[in-house]
């Protein structure tokens, strides 16, 4: 992995969410009626460079696209409240901006429309001198993302991609990557629906693959083995950014030197506390939050279904 001490730099989508809390998500066809509109700062990008600034351990900048439009501003305030340094390229586009349906019971459904996030281009890679991690995700154009993998790549720079929204990678760019975060979905689009889980992420080939499951944890594998963590029980409210916050951290972490284990930890904990609050990174937590759950949480994830779940103890290599 890459030297410790060196900043963050999130290059990927920053969003104007619009988001309505109603009882269920609707069915197609149906309308519901839901509860007042809120506009808050978004975007999957956004929202990873404000979850690893919180997390500290390291500096963290975030190159974006934004319009000229009110959004970009609610945008370039939130970040810039979190401490993230900001690398802007401007376009005569909108700011991107996500329609988001919150349910009672936490879950969501989002669409997106890009807007200025699809203007990213590959020149738009700042100088990476300092730089210890790139994290991206999958809301910019994939040749961009292919192009600054490759590029950070080629300066020893460490790359962990989250591969969200689902969609198809090329070969190039898992080439280019250290550390791949998925869900199931996106996890089974990347490397298949045959096997187990951990047979899915042995299949991707990076360095360090990571399934995020909900509920149940997450599981990595690295170095041949399986590593597990088990999900903190709190009571979610809406579970917009709760990846975001994850990927987030766990850069933050590695970022710092933590080892896998520990990091994985760290993000699960991040992750659930922005389950309990709404809003995406309104709801992102600050790390002594973070802290407390560590010290505070009592243990009583079932591994051994977790184990279970994944295959972990039936891969036969």
């Amino acid at each position: 992995m890459s030297r410790l001490g060196g900043r963050i730099l999130v290059a990927g989508s920053a969003n104007a969410d619009f988001v309505v809390r109603a009882s269920h998500i609707p069915s197609p066809g149906e309308t519901v009626l839901g509860g007042d509109l809120s506009i808050v700062p978004g975007g999957k990008g956004a929202n990873q460079a404000v979850a690893a600034a919180r997390a500290g351990g390291a500096a963290t900048a975030m190159l974006l696209a934004l319009g000229e439009d009110a959004s970009a501003g609610l945008l370039e305030r939130s970040l810039g409240d979190a401490g993230v340094a900001l690398h802007i390229v401007r376009t005569a586009e909108p700011t991107g901006a996500a329609l988001i349906t919150v349910a009672d019971s936490g879950e969501n459904a989002i669409t997106v429309s890009p807007g200025a996030n699809a203007a990213l281009a590959p020149g738009d890679l700042p100088d990476l001198t300092g730089v210890a991690w790139l994290v991206m995700q999958l809301e910019t154009p994939i040749d961009t993302v292919v192009a600054f993998a490759r590029a950070a790549r080629a300066q020893g720079v460490s790359v962990l991609l989250n591969v969200a929204p689902a969609r198809a990678v090329p070969p190039a760019l898992l080439d280019a990557v250290d550390v791949l975060v998925a869900n199931e979905e996106e996890l089974a689009l990347i490397a298949g629906g045959d096997g187990s889980i951990v047979d899915r992420l042995a299949a991707v080939g990076t360095p360090i693959a990571i399934v995020t499951l909900g509920a149940r944890g997450c599981c990595a594998w690295s170095d041949g083995a399986a590593v597990l963590q088990g999900a903190f029980g709190v009571d979610a409210i809406d579970t917009t950014a709760a990846g975001d916050t994850f990927c987030g951290t766990l850069a933050a972490a590695l970022a710092r030197g933590d080892a896998l284990s520990m990091a994985l930890r760290t993000a699960s904990a991040a992750g659930a506390l922005a389950t309990t609050r709404a809003g995406a990174q309104s709801g992102i937590p600050a790390q002594r939050e973070v802290d407390h759950l560590l010290a505070t949480a009592v243990d009583d994830a079932d591994i051994a279904d977790l184990a279970h779940y994944c295959g972990v103890g039936d891969r036969a290599d």
